[in-house]
C-alpha cells in the first residue's frame, strides 16, 4: 500500500534555504516507472542541494520500486566513503545483529489463526484477518503498518506456463538470490498481477506484436495506461507471444513481487502476541477473465494451512498522542477503520481520559457495518463518546463522512479549540481530500477564518502533529 503524507513540509525548507558550503549530501531517489516524472522528487533535491553548494559525495541513484539492489548499492558506496581508511566496520555488525531477527528482508512465517468476513451477503468482502507473532520477536505499535508477502495465484501461474515452451521444473534464479523451479518461483517470488512499462518495452524486443510495436514507439501516456489497466502477465503470454532463450532469460523480464502494507487493526496490549488485520478484498473482471488483488485474494483465499510471510513497518508519523487526556477524532470509511480499532483498544486499556470521535462510512448499514459489535460496545463502557455513521447507498442522497463533518462542524471545531488531535486513514484519491476540503470549511464557518486563514489553520495543524494521515 502507498501511503503519502504530503511532501511540501520535507521540501519547503529547501525552496528557500541558507547557502549549504561544506555541506555533504548524497540522493538515493525513489519512483516507480509506471508513472510520469520518474524519480523527479530525488532528481530535483539533487540538483537543488548543489545550486545551493553542498557536495555531492556519491552519485544519484534512481530506483524503482524494486529497491533492494539500488538501495544496496547507494549504502554500500555511501559507507565506503565515510568510513575512515582501514577502520573496523561497527556498523557492519549491527547490521548483521540485524538481520538475524526478522524483518522485510527476512520475514517472520506467520500462522492465521482468524480470517473471517466482515461483510453481510452483497458485493463487498472484508476479511478481518488475525496471525500469530509468538516466537517471533516482533514488537508494533498502534499506527504501524503489517508488511505482508503474497502469493500468486497456482491456476494463474499453470496457465502461463501451458502456454511457454518450458520445463516447470527447470531451475531459475530468484530476484534476492537463490533458487526455485520456474512454477515455484511464479508462485511465490515474481509479480505476474502487474504490467508496466518496462515490462512492455522488454517484451515487445521479444516479441513481433504490431501493436505492441506501435505502443512503445508511440510512448504516449494515455495509451499505456489503457493498455495496462485490468490486464496482467497472462495476456502478454497469450495475446503476445514472446520468444525467450529460456526460462531464466523468460523471469529476467520480471520485477520482483514486493510485500503489501496493511495498517495494523490491532492494540499489542489487547491482544499479546497476535497482530489484525482489516482487508478489503479486491475482485474484478476484465478482458473476459476473473481477477483480484494479489495480497487480498491470497489472504481469503489461498492462505490457509500456510503462514504468510511478514514484517512490522513502523509508522512514527501516526501515533496517538502522548498525553492520554487528549481528545481524539479519527475519520476511518471502509478499511480505513483499521487502524482506530487498535486506537480505541489502546485507549481504553490504557485508561486514556482523552475523549474519542470517530466517523466512519461504507454503503449499507445492515451488510458493511464494520466490527460494528465492538463499537457498540466501545460507546456503551465510555471509550467512545461519540460515533457519526455516513451510509452512502442506505438512502437517495449519497452521504460520505465528510458530509458529516460539516455537519457536525460546530462541535468539530470546540473539540480543536480544547486541543483535540485529527487522524484520517483511507483513500489518498478522493476521501482525503475531501476530508480536508471540510476541514477549511468548518474552519470558516464556525471559526470565522478567511480561506487564507483557515488554510493557514490547518497547515498548523499539521505542524503541531494535530493532523496526521495514512492514507494510500
Amino acid at each position: 500500500r502507498a501511503r503519502n503524507a504530503g511532501p511540501r513540509p520535507f521540501a519547503s525548507p529547501v525552496e528557500a534555504p541558507p547557502r549549504l558550503e561544506g555541506v555533504q549530501f548524497s540522493v538515493l531517489a525513489l519512483g516507480d516507472t509506471n508513472y510520469p516524472d520518474f524519480c523527479k522528487c530525488g532528481i530535483d533535491f539533487d540538483n537543488r542541494l548543489e545550486q545551493l553548494g553542498a557536495s555531492r559525495i556519491f552519485n544519484r541513484i534512481d530506483s524503482d520500486v524494486d529497491y533492494d539492489g539500488p538501495f544496496k548499492q547507494w549504502s554500500d558506496g555511501i559507507v565506503g566513503l565515510l568510513a575512515p581508511a582501514g577502520a573496523p566496520s561497527s556498523n557492519g555488525a549491527a547490521v548483521e545483529q540485524l538481520e538475524t531477527g526478522y524483518s522485510k528482508k527476512n520475514p517472520f512465517p506467520s500462522p492465521i489463526v482468524q480470517n473471517f468476513n466482515l461483510n453481510g451477503p452483497g458485493e463487498k468482502q472484508t476479511n478481518h484477518v488475525a496471525l500469530s507473532l509468538e516466537g517471533s520477536g516482533l514488537d508494533y505499535e498502534v499506527g504501524d503498518a503489517l508488511g505482508v508477502y503474497p502469493q500468486n495465484p497456482a491456476s494463474v501461474v499453470d496457465e502461463i506456463l501451458a502456454a511457454l515452451p518450458f520445463n516447470t521444473k527447470v531451475s531459475v534464479p530468484l530476484p534476492d538470490g537463490g533458487e526455485a523451479t520456474l512454477r515455484e518461483a511464479l508462485i511465490s517470488s515474481y509479480d505476474i498481477g502487474t504490467l508496466n512499462k518496462s515490462l512492455i518495452q522488454k517484451w515487445q524486443a521479444r516479441s513481433g506484436s504490431p501493436f505492441l510495436r506501435s505502443l512503445v514507439q508511440a510512448d504516449d501516456k494515455k495509451a499505456w495506461d489503457d493498455f495496462c489497466w485490468g490486464r496482467d502477465l497472462v495476456d502478454l503470454v497469450i495475446d503476445h507471444p514472446a520468444d525467450f532463450t529460456d526460462a531464466e532469460d523468460f523471469v529476467a523480464t520480471l520485477k520482483k513481487l514486493q510485500p503489501r502494507l496493511y495498517s495494523i487493526a490491532s492494540s499489542p496490549k489487547a491482544h499479546p502476541g497476535e497482530v489484525h488485520l482489516c482487508i478489503g478484498i479486491v475482485r474484478y473482471n476484465t478482458f473476459g477473465r476473473k481477477r483480484g488483488g494479489i495480497c487480498s485474494t491470497f489472504l481469503a483465499d489461498r492462505a490457509d494451512g500456510l503462514q504468510p510471510g511478514v514484517f512490522v513497518h513502523s509508522n512514527k508519523a501516526f501515533r496517538l498522542p502522548e498525553n492520554g487526556d487528549t481528545p481524539v477524532i479519527m475519520v476511518g470509511p471502509g478499511t480505513g477503520i483499521a487502524p482506530f480499532r487498535a486506537f480505541l483498544e489502546e485507549r481504553k486499556i490504557t485508561s486514556a481520559k482523552g475523549a474519542n470521535w470517530l466517523f466512519f462510512g461504507n454503503p449499507y448499514s445492515k451488510t458493511d457495518f464494520l466490527y460494528a459489535d465492538e463499537l457498540t460496545a466501545f460507546q456503551k463502557d465510555g471509550t467512545l463518546q461519540k460515533l457519526d455513521l455516513a451510509w452512502s447507498r442506505d438512502q437517495k442522497e449519497k452521504i460520505y463522512v465528510q458530509n458529516l463533518m460539516v455537519q457536525q462542524g460546530a462541535e468539530l471545531w470546540k473539540w480543536f479549540q480544547d486541543g483535540a488531535a485529527f487522524y484520517v486513514c483511507g483513500d489518498a484519491s478522493r476521501m482525503a481530500k475531501d476530508v480536508d476540503a471540510a476541514l477549511h470549511t468548518i474552519a470558516e464557518q464556525h471559526g470565522g477564518l478567511s480561506k487564507d486563514d483557515a488554510a493557514a489553520w490547518v497547515n498548523q495543524l499539521k505542524k503541531d502533529k494535530r493532523y496526521l494521515r495514512d492514507v494510500y
